[in-house]
This record gives structure tokens, sequence and C-alpha cells, in this order.
């Protein structure tokens, strides 16, 4: 397997970069409010796009790439909280189902009227739509 070239090395560091640098904000901006984590917000929207049938834990750790351990310490929390529920699956009764409640999906758009602005200040403010559109593009290329 060849190596990079430096140019592809340079896009690989500004790309790492980028999503941290922009992450960091986030989160700042997230906490500054007063909120949970960003992860809690892509728990709750992964949750509602899933409707009344829930999902899975292993379909949450899929969808949000996250390995059992987290998502297990993670999903526990916010039921305890009271924005998501736990219940036994219907099609095997061993299983479990995630669900997100009503304190749920007002948290979740809460956090998202923070989580907008802030994505358009890391990311917006600093390209024009043409550029978003082709930076866009570009990594959805990377990943498939």
């Amino acid at each position: 397997m060849p190596l990079p070239s430096d140019t592809t090395t340079q896009a690989w560091v500004r790309l790492v970069r980028a999503h941290q640098t922009a992450l960091a904000d986030v989160e700042a901006a997230l906490k500054h409010a007063g909120y949970p984590a960003l992860i809690w917000y892509d728990v709750l929207l992964e949750l509602e796009r899933a409707g009344d049938e829930g999902l899975r834990p292993y379909e949450l750790e899929q969808a949000l790439m996250l390995r059992q351990y987290g998502v297990s310490r993670l999903v526990e929390r916010m039921e305890k909280s009271g924005v998501l529920n736990r219940e036994k699956s219907p099609e095997d009764g061993r299983g479990l189902r995630l669900t997100i409640s009503t304190a749920g999906k007002d948290l979740r758009q809460r956090m998202w009227s923070v989580y907008g602005p802030a994505i358009e200040e890391a990311v917006g403010s600093k390209l024009e739509t043409g550029q978003a559109h082709t930076l866009s593009e570009l990594l959805g290329r990377l990943i498939g």
C-alpha cells in the first residue's frame, strides 16, 4: 500500500483539526447553556427518527458508531434523567427497545436552539454557500 502524498496528509490533518475544533466549540456552547453533552442530542435524534418502534441498543450503537459499554452507561444515565425509555422488546421479550420520551423530545428541541447556531458559527459563518456545498460533497465521498 503506498504512503499518502504530502497533500493528502495535510488534508487529513486539517480534517481532523477542523472536526476537533468544531466539536469543541459546539460542546462548549451546549455546556455554557447548561445542556448535557452533544452525544445526548445524537441519541435523542436517532430515537426520535426511529419513531414509536424505537431502537434496539445495538442499532443505536451502529447508528452512532459507539462501543456497547459506552452506550449502556449512557442509556442508563439518560433513562434516569427521564429523556428515554427502556422497554422489553416485543420481538423476543429478552432484548430491550429504546424510545424517546416527551421530555427527551423537548430536551432535543431546546438543545437544537444552541446546537444549530453553534454549527452556523463553526462552519456556516466561515464558508460561502457554494463552498459549504463543495465541502459537503467532498466529505460525502470520504464516507462512501
